[in-house]
């Protein structure tokens, strides 16, 4: 038998945060859809899962307001009432709350008007507004007052809420070796360049090989600058990937970096993935240029050995 569907209603004060919070959700996993008429929430209910759901329904969020059609909060608090009675959903709400003065200044600075003050001052409209959803505050069983958060601070607040399992998963880690001479990767977060270690390249014997090769990385890893320089990127990747976890960053991109490609970037970038494989990550390894013909004219005159 499967698990009852959680849906959590979004509501509250306009200028409170609604958007910040239905995108965090976005960005946990969850299914968000804004001003949905609750009406039309058994036909989405009904609609098929989409691909790759492999029959997993994700939990819903429902984003509501006075900007949503036929809203009416004392027939929405019914129909929430109606769907947690007589069907298998799980439903919450959640209502966001804020001081009227904070929200006439975030109008204020926005240059935005207040749904329902569109040719009066905003106090007016906020006003009217928290008397029209008073209903809603009374009955919703999770309420955040967002006067003091702004969207960084409030988005943080739903991930400690709701994302404990995308926390415990954090970022997805992708470590990619590019060559300079062909571009930096569009979506890189972190870029660290190996241009500084001798080129195997230039050996004639380890030319046609590439990092992946033991000789070439032999070759490589001999470098007296290598070690120094690779173990202190991973202790700054140790350092800085629970902080993006902790911030919620849902990507990080690794790129690691030398002439062409073929040799320093892509063993440098295999030992750093193995790195964070050892510290607990899942991390994506592309190796971009790995298969481009090697070429003396992108490599540049060949430094002195440092054998």
């Amino acid at each position: 038998m499967s698990e009852p569907q959680d849906i959590l209603i979004i509501t509250g004060m306009s200028g409170a945060g609604k958007s910040t919070v239905l995108k965090t959700l976005e960005d946990l996993g969850w299914e968000v859809v804004d001003n949905l008429p609750l009406t039309l929430l058994d036909r989405l209910l009904d609609t098929p899962l989409p691909a790759g759901a492999d029959g997993r329904r994700v939990p819903l969020a429902v984003g509501l307001g006075v900007r949503t059609r036929d809203f009416d909060p004392d027939r929405i608090v019914e129909r929430i009432r109606h769907l947690s009675e007589s069907t298998a959903l799980r439903v919450g709400t959640m209502f966001l709350d804020c001081a009227g003065t904070e929200l006439a200044r975030r109008y204020a600075e926005t240059r935005r008007r207040h749904p329902l003050a569109q040719d009066r001052p905003a106090q007016d409209g906020i006003a009217r507004e928290r008397e029209l959803l008073r209903p809603l505050r009374d009955f919703a069983n999770r309420l955040i007052d967002t006067t003091d958060l702004n969207a960084h601070a409030l988005g943080l607040q739903i991930r400690s809420t709701f994302g404990a399992v995308a926390a415990a998963e954090g970022p997805v880690l992708t470590v990619t070796s590019f060559g300079f001479a062909r571009g930096l990767p569009r979506d890189a977060d972190l870029v660290f360049d190996m241009r500084f270690l001798r080129n195997p390249h230039w050996v004639p014997a380890l030319k046609p090989g590439t990092g992946l090769d033991p000789d070439v990385a032999a070759y490589v890893a001999g470098d007296p600058a290598y070690e120094p320089a690779v173990s202190r990127i991973e202790e700054l990747l140790a350092l800085l990937l629970p902080r993006y976890r902790a911030e919620g960053k849902s990507y990080v991109s690794i790129a690691i970096g030398c002439t062409g490609g073929r040799h320093r970037s892509v063993h440098v970038a295999d030992r750093i993935a193995r790195f964070l494989c050892d510290a607990g990550f899942s991390p994506t390894v592309v190796h971009r240029d790995l298969k481009a013909a090697p070429q003396d004219s992108l490599e540049g005159p060949p430094a002195a050995r440092q054998d």
